[in-house]
């Protein structure tokens, strides 16, 4: 397949070929696009065959959800039994932005795009070239993130081209992502809200509307037996090649433990990258040194880990040893993929 290539600045919207795109969409082709958090894989999301196309395309297991993407909320009513309260109070608070809820579905939005359930995650980006570009397309793209499904989430154009160039229609090239991690996914279904993936607006903020919101308890642990409700719940993602461990403790321990299995692998002759804060950059011996950010900032840090996993790629790193982080706030969106990406393996000092 010839995977067409566009540039669209989000100021400066080129509408022809946002029509372009749309149509590819309609006629039941996968287009990749920005959105504020990472690149979306988009198809059809009421077309049970373009969903099937997305699956082929990332490699990805068929009873994983998708997300249906729109621009107007009032085309929520169409996709999903009842519009709750809860839905409403938080679109209007977070809405358009990086949060996907979960309701039940219409009979409307196909099992395909739902991975099997009857429940349907919708989202509503405040990107711009993504709102024009799910309008152009009808109003409903379904798209998991622009990935080789298990990789790293990709960021920037460069990324969806490595994975998807001459598996799908068109990418559009719309620079780089300002969150630079999925969006938060909460579950309505039940009588309680439960957060089943932690992204950019935090389980706090949810509270703070909400009330009571429960946590998933696989959000932080590697036991996830039960099929997946939302994107990212049951299988390793987000995975560099290279074998990664999260380091957890004191800081100077940590920093001891990283310098000291670093000297161990590179006596083994491999190639060891170790991601640090600006904090303790300084403090390590050996390896390819990345620096993620300052823990004073984790915005940066969630904005900068795909991209150091993914130049971990590029430079065919062996082994990553990663510094942990806080569980709080963003803190804890960014330690869930970093789980993820490791298998869950973490040494605690």
């Amino acid at each position: 397949m010839d995977t067409k290539i566009i540039k669209i600045d989000e100021e400066n919207i080129d509408e022809a070929l946002i029509s372009q795109a749309g149509k590819i969409i309609k006629n039941g082709g996968l287009v990749a696009f920005p959105t504020e958090t990472v690149y979306g894989l988009g198809g059809d999301a009421l077309n049970r065959e373009s969903s099937k196309k997305i699956y082929a395309a990332k490699g990805r297991p068929s009873d994983n959800p998708l997300i249906v993407h729109i621009a107007d909320i009032r085309d929520m009513d169409a996709i999903v039994l009842k519009v709750t309260e809860n839905a409403l109070k938080l679109a209007e608070r977070f809405w358009p932005g990086p949060l996907t809820m979960i309701l039940k579905k219409s009979d409307w939005v196909p099992l395909e795009t739902t991975g099997g359930l009857d429940s349907v995650a919708i989202r509503m980006p405040v990107h711009k070239t993504a709102a024009a570009f799910i309008k152009a397309a009808g109003g409903y793209v379904a798209a998991p993130s622009a990935n080789i499904s298990g990789k790293p989430s990709p960021t920037s154009a460069k990324y969806v081209i490595q994975d998807m160039d001459g598996r799908i229609d068109m990418i559009i090239d719309g620079g780089d992502s300002g969150i630079g991690l999925e969006s938060t996914i909460v579950d309505l279904t039940g009588d309680i809200p439960v957060l089943l993936r932690p992204g950019y607006i935090t389980v706090e903020q949810l509270r703070e509307v909400l009330g009571n919101v429960d946590v998933d308890k696989t959000i932080l642990d590697g036991d996830c037996k039960e099929r997946p409700k939302a994107p990212g719940m049951k299988y390793r993602h987000y995975a560099p090649k290279g074998e990664l461990t999260i380091v957890e403790g004191q800081a100077l321990a940590v920093v001891e433990k990283i310098n000291e299995l670093t000297h161990e692998a590179e006596r083994k002759n491999k190639k060891v990258c170790v991601i640090a804060t600006d904090e303790n950059a300084d403090s390590y011996e050996a390896g390819v040194i990345k620096s993620i950010g300052s823990r004073n900032d984790e915005d940066i840090i969630a904005h900068r880990l795909y991209t150091i996993l993914r130049e971990c790629d590029d430079e065919n790193i062996d082994v990553i040893y990663s510094e942990s982080f806080d569980s709080a706030g963003i803190g804890q969106a960014i330690m869930n993929r970093l789980l993820k990406a490791a298998g869950h393996h973490m040494i605690h000092i």
